[in-house]
């Protein structure tokens, strides 16, 4: 199953960049949402092959998946695989340049069944798919919009 979205924002591709590859704050925000995230392969800069073990109860049960970054190419995008009980996911997120002041961000999702009961979930979200689809495009268009604000806003 895959879902995708493209978007223009009036931001320079280069604080584009630092803000999705910025993966402390997505640390920090999972943390707020009441996950419980660790980072595998140790401190420092994140690479190629930085690992998070992020544990979350999801529908009244408890899940745990492992994140990592697959690619990283400055100031091109970054693609982060997951991995969790059957299931697999690949997030590519591709920056283009389209002037000076304005990014095109193409987020593109793509869910893998690797077990009869994840083949299930994802047959029960194809049914749902257009709804899906209106969620992510409209969480993908709030990302961009805090981060054109908080451009605005010079931080």
């Amino acid at each position: 199953m895959k879902f995708s979205n493209q978007q223009d924002i009036d931001v320079p591709i280069a604080y584009v960049y630092r803000r999705v590859t910025n993966f402390a704050a997505y640390e920090r925000q999972a943390l707020r949402q009441g996950a419980h995230v660790v980072r595998v392969d140790g401190d420092g800069p994140v690479g190629v092959g930085a690992t998070w073990d992020v544990a979350f109860t999801f529908r009244n049960k408890d899940r745990q998946l492992r994140a990592q970054v697959t690619e990283l190419v400055a100031p091109d995008g970054l693609v982060v695989m997951t991995h969790a009980k059957g299931l697999t996911s690949e997030t590519r997120l591709s920056l283009v340049a389209l002037a000076q002041q304005t990014t095109r961000v193409q987020v593109q999702v793509v869910l893998v069944a690797n077990s009869m009961s994840a083949r299930l979930l994802l047959q029960s979200l194809k049914l749902a798919k257009t709804n899906l689809n209106n969620r992510f495009r409209k969480r993908v268009r709030e990302q961009l919009k805090t981060i054109a604000l908080d451009y605005e806003r010079g931080r």
